[in-house]
């Protein structure tokens, strides 16, 4: 058994040699251990160092291409020279690297496809309250839209097996956190969390600007997986609303019409109806189209997944 652990980097020469370093090389149940580095577009020394430091494999980016292109870039590499287990960690050491064997034990023993890190975020020192609320709602949100039970959906710490690679595809540019455990719940994968300590913070986040932009991105990459899976929900419920709303004013006319015996007015009582009526019409066609494509894309993930075998096969 062959296992990959990817590291994503961007511009960290000086953090790099550390997690080097407290890379585990013998893991119980794998043969081989190969690391591979992820260089995203990096302007100062990263690859020089990860190559003086004995590393093999990398994958540059002659830009910066965002943490989601570099996860599937290296989930691709890693694919393609045999990897039955890709670990993705970080280059700026914040998890901790000697509990990678964890990470794959259940990968290894049959129990689990996806293995996630619990980073236990309430204990994270240099999290502000708002962040450690915004981790917490976010990690509801996201097990509600997958059917799943994870303390930390946000962790980038974490095994992927081979067959749950072959399964998932990468579609966002900004994270691939939230949507592989999206995409992992309704696929029916098997996900299993792991509690860890992470290290100390080494620098900020270049990942997202604000903690706002980071809500916003995030949200978005949630709805649209969400609505990969489940548009007839968000449709269905839109249609309801709207009919609803469409019956009061309608309601209301027919009361007015027959307490003043037929006589005019409260016109605008069936326009607000008529208008609301359209919307709810439009949302049933919408929610019916949407759940064909849906059935399309089933389609179309399951050639994928063969043709995936095909250029994978060792």
């Amino acid at each position: 058994m062959k296992i990959f652990i990817q590291v994503p980097c961007l511009n960290e020469e000086a953090t790099l040699p550390d997690v080097l370093k407290s890379i585990p090389h013998i893991i119980e149940g794998v043969d081989e251990v190969e690391i591979l580095i992820i260089d995203d577009g990096s302007t100062d020394r990263t690859v020089e160092v990860a190559r003086g430091l004995g590393i093999t494999h990398v994958v540059r980016h002659a830009r910066n291409m965002g943490l989601a292109r570099s996860f599937r870039d290296g989930v691709d590499y890693a694919l393609s020279h045999g990897a039955d287990i890709v670990v993705n960690t970080d280059g700026d050491n914040q998890y901790p690297q000697d509990r990678i064997p964890d990470l794959v034990r259940p990968i290894v023993q049959g129990r689990a496809d996806i293995v996630i890190a619990d980073r236990q975020t309430s204990t994270i020192e240099h999290f502000s309250r708002f962040k450690k609320l915004m981790q917490r709602v976010g990690s509801r949100v996201v097990n509600g839209a997958a059917d799943t039970d994870l303390p930390d959906a946000a962790s980038g710490f974490r095994a992927y097996s081979r067959a749950s690679l072959l399964r998932l595809n990468i579609v966002t540019d900004f994270s691939y956190t939230m949507e592989t455990i999206i995409q992992a719940g309704h696929k029916r994968l098997r996900i299993e969390s792991v509690p860890v300590v992470t290290n100390a913070e080494t620098r900020e986040s270049r990942l997202f600007k604000t903690i706002y932009h980071h809500m916003f991105k995030s949200a978005s990459a949630i709805v649209r997986s969400y609505l990969m899976f489940k548009p007839h929900v968000i449709f269905l419920t839109l249609t309801v609303v709207f009919g609803a709303l469409a019956l009061v004013p309608f309601v209301r006319f027919v009361v007015l019409w027959v307490a003043s015996d037929g006589q005019g007015g409260h016109v605008q009582s069936l326009i607000f109806g008529s208008i609301m009526t359209v919307a709810a019409l439009l949302s049933l066609s919408l929610g019916v189209l949407s759940d064909l494509q849906r059935v399309n894309r089933v389609l179309l993930e399951d050639q994928l997944e063969r043709i995936k075998e095909m250029q994978y096969r060792r």
